[in-house]
């Protein structure tokens, strides 16, 4: 007998072996008809896949997260067959699942139009009809390639050539049209339904090299159903509404341009959020017992090299010769000879050498090192995206020394911290992942052994729930991610907290201990915002532009309906900025309407207007952003009421 466990304990048993299909029908034949694939001891593979041992299984449908990416992968190749037919001698290169969907890169002689999607997504459509039926077949590796020679798909023969030799290659055949892959993929074309759209086209070197030739590539999304899809694409329609990039421009907050790739020209207005953000967060870590520091921007490469990131990280690195460039028109400006440098792209190996000054004590212990580190990242030219992705950045970074019977009770103070600002910020829906060690990684497999273990019992012990994400930890530590979900339902992973026994050796850390003998501290490396320019566009997305009063760059604008009221709107301004606000006037010959209209698209939350009855009785008549409603008030009562709504949420 064939023993089979299901996801909540049951074991069924079966007298012979059986293929997906046939184990779910034993289960249900409603869950037959939703299964696309199934998970057979935790891996994901085809519905015709023969079960011939005792084995964990769980029957994968669409609507599952791992159904859903199923979906998406189908769907690329779906795509790509679409693709070839409507366009020969198109090749196709290589078509994964993203976030939200999938994407497949072309080479092909002539661009693709914006309107070629929809033809695409029509075809498309008549594969899904024609239900052509998707097969998996084992190759040679040198068979493959032959026949991908032979056909004109270079790039896909390339790809086959570079596994080794010897090594056999799975291919699945979609109707009459081939593809490589490792599956698994659903039974038929028919079970991918309609749920999918072209989104849009953009230029993608081949294998990511910008050496290499350019590709086209197209993306879509793909759903479970049509609802999943209509609520998506709703989402997508609403999220470049929010864009921080329009509404920056809108608001005057600040601007990118060409001379500076990746580094953000902040305005007056947009500058005044970065403060009130900032000077929050110090106040609360100043509460939270951290001492801020400020370290170089230039770093000698030997800490670099010390702390690993010049073997894992230099190619994110902006590498700076340490020699007076040459100023003669004929000699070449750099030498080439120079001892090299390095803009720090992290704060870690600094504060290092700052907790190395001086002998430190286990009582010393925990000490916590704080600091708004500016920090440079060679990210390439294609990933920059406004405030979101950027190379030149603002952590709100700090390290936490400490022993190693300390991590838990730092741990969960941290989580407690970034909780609690992520509220005070209006995010009150936070998912946590536990990052494990990645392929490429410092430090011996014991050493992420007690890291990682120490992470999960800090988390458990913080009473949160988490999900684990394998492989994706930082080089020298695993670590606690936290994804925060906007106001339109999407989430960013700004805070994390990670756990660090290699760098404090690597860079010869020490404390004495209780016993009088060297020890090395535990390092955890934490941010809360992450970095300030992104988090500040999450802001702006979060509330379109709209923010609450203590982050707003404007809090008010005094405005005047008759020129009479002129002298009391500027008696206006003066009590309003001598209580604290950020206040504006305006004194312009326009209409009322046409004022506050304005100042309304510019997203200022209060906008007081006086004409000669105001004056008169010294009151002021309040606009709301958003409200159509006014109310009068006198005016200290109305600037009392406008403090006390500003006040950050830490000082209330």
């Amino acid at each position: 007998m064939i023993k089979l466990k299901l996801p909540d304990g049951s074991v069924r048993e079966h007298d012979k072996p059986l293929d997906g299909l046939a184990f779910a029908e034993s289960i249900a034949k409603s869950l037959a008809k939703k299964a696309v694939a199934i998970k057979l001891d935790g891996e994901m593979k085809d519905l015709t896949t023969l079960i011939d041992r005792d084995a964990e299984v769980e029957i994968v449908t669409r609507e599952t997260p791992d159904g859903v990416d199923l979906l998406r992968h189908d769907a690329s190749h779906v795509m790509a067959e679409a693709v070839q037919e409507l366009f020969p001698g198109t090749q196709v290169t290589i078509g994964p699942v993203i976030e939200n969907g999938f994407y497949y890169d072309f080479a092909r002689a002539e661009p693709f139009k914006a309107e070629d999607l929809e033809r695409i997504e029509q075809r498309m459509r008549e594969i899904v009809d024609r239900d052509e039926k998707i097969t998996r077949e084992v190759w040679t590796r040198d068979d493959a390639v032959a026949h991908f020679k032979k056909i004109g798909e270079h790039y896909k023969a390339e790809i086959i050539a570079s596994i080794p030799a010897g090594e056999d290659v799975s291919i699945y055949r979609q109707g009459n049209w081939l593809d490589l892959c490792r599956g698994p993929h659903l039974p038929s074309t028919g079970k991918l339904g309609k749920a999918f759209k072209l989104t849009k086209l953009a230029g993608a070197y081949w294998r990511g090299d910008s050496r290499n030739e350019m590709l086209q590539r197209i993306y879509g999304t793909c759903w479970a159903n049509d609802n999943d899809l209509k609520a998506y694409l709703t989402m997508v329609e609403e999220a470049e509404r929010r864009d921080h990039r329009k509404i920056g421009r809108e608001m005057e907050l600040f601007h990118l341009q060409e001379e500076a790739q990746g580094s953000v020209f902040w305005h007056a207005k947009g500058y005044r959020i970065w403060q009130a953000l900032e000077q929050y967060i110090r106040r609360r870590i100043d509460a939270a017992g951290y001492m801020e520091v400020k370290t170089p921007q230039l770093l000698d490469s030997k800490f670099w090299e010390q702390s690993g990131h010049w073997s894992k990280f230099r190619e994110n690195m902006f590498v700076v010769p340490d020699e007076i460039p040459s100023t003669e028109e004929d000699a070449p400006v750099l030498s080439g000879k120079a001892k090299l440098m390095a803009i720090k792209p992290m704060n870690c190996p600094a504060h290092v050498q700052i907790f190395k000054q001086g002998v430190k004590s286990y009582r010393d212990l925990p000490l916590r090192m704080a600091e708004f580190g500016c920090c440079h990242r060679n990210e390439p030219h294609g990933a920059l995206h406004g405030l979101m992705r950027v190379r030149q950045m603002t952590q709100d970074d700090a390290h936490i020394f400490c022993r190693e019977d300390q991590i838990t009770a730092e741990s969960v103070a941290f989580c407690e911290l970034l909780l609690s600002v992520y509220r005070d910020l209006g995010f009150d829906e936070v998912k946590v992942r536990l990052a494990t060690r990645p392929d490429v990684r410092a430090g011996e497999d014991a050493v992420w052994d007690r890291a990682e273990k120490g992470l999960a019992d800090a988390v458990e012990a913080a009473g949160l729930d988490y999900s684990v994400a394998p492989g994706e930890g930082a080089f020298y530590g695993p670590k606690l991610e936290f994804h925060l979900k906007d106001a339109i339902g999407r989430t960013w992973q700004c805070g994390t907290i990670q756990l660090d026994f290699v760098l404090p050796e690597r860079l010869d850390a020490s404390y004495i201990g209780e016993d009088s003998a060297r020890h090395r501290p535990v390092m955890l490396h934490r941010a809360i915002l992450g970095s300030m320019e992104r988090f500040i566009g999450i802001l702006i997305e979060n509330y379109e532009g709209k923010f609450p009063l203590w982050l707003a760059p404007v809090q008010a604008v005094v405005t005047t309906i008759t020129s009479d009221a002129d002298p009391y709107a500027e008696e206006m301004l003066q009590a309003m900025r001598a209580a604290g606000l950020r206040a504006e006037i305006d004194l312009r010959n326009e209409k009322i309407n046409y004022k506050v209209r304005e100042h309304s698209v510019a997203k200022v939350p209060a906008i007081f207007v006086a004409g000669r009855r105001e004056a008169e009785e010294r009151t002021v008549s309040i606009r709301r952003l958003g409200s159509q409603q006014q109310e009068t008030l006198p005016l200290d009562q109305a600037i009392a009421a406008l403090v006390a709504e500003a006040t950050p949420p830490d000082l209330r």
